[in-house]
């Protein structure tokens, strides 16, 4: 989307704070960043620059050994990193303002279990933690039977393709942008937390 078509989106969408639900990597952890530190100060893995990650699939678009991408994402999965994960800007203090006004916050998350992004989601939010719930399908494809049971009209999402599925369920996307999701597609895009905070209606 040209970002000057940002404010009209901004009055069609009018999303509805509780309707709304977020992935977790790559919308609000930033885990491609994490994977990259890992990959170079644990395996000495050089060169790897953030948009040299252009497919949601590492393997397919980097140079690098599929059975060492398999290890990193596995530490990823199961904490057993040194490394910090960070949130992406803004997202602490969006989420934050969303949990004390809804009576509850979903995060729906294609990883096989919650593990220790839950911690991680209490420690980002404090106490507005107390209104999160993470659900972990363990598949990107299982995502849409969770948001459509919960009522969810939008989903903020970094993989197209679950855009893709999540649409023909009936459900808004809303694509995060990244390295790995430049393709041409209709839904609606914000490339910060600030766009996606000025397309709520608060």
């Amino acid at each position: 989307m040209p970002r000057g078509a940002l404010a009209g989106a901004a009055r069609a969408a009018a999303i509805d704070p509780a309707a709304v639900a977020f992935d977790v990597d790559g919308v609000i952890a930033d885990t491609m960043a994490l994977f990259i530190e890992i990959a170079r100060d644990e395996f000495d893995v050089r060169g790897v620059r953030y948009e040299d990650i252009t497919c949601y699939n590492v393997v397919d678009c980097l140079d690098m050994d599929p059975e060492l991408v398999e290890r990193i994402l596995l530490r990823i999965l199961d904490g057993t990193y040194t490394h910090t994960l960070r949130p992406l800007p803004g997202a602490a203090g969006v989420l934050g303002k969303l949990a004390r006004r809804v009576e509850a916050l979903l995060l729906v998350t294609a990883r096989p279990q919650i593990g220790p992004v839950g911690e991680w989601m209490h420690a980002l939010l404090g106490q507005d933690a107390a209104a999160v719930e993470i659900v972990a399908t363990g598949s990107f494809e299982a995502k849409t039977e969770v948001l459509l049971a919960r009522g969810v009209s939008h989903f903020v999402e970094d993989r197209l393709e679950t855009c893709l599925t999540l649409a023909g369920a009936g459900i808004h996307p809303v694509l995060f942008a990244q390295p790995w999701n430049r393709r041409p597609h209709p839904f609606l895009e914000v490339a910060s937390w600030d766009e996606l905070d000025r397309l709520i209606q608060w």
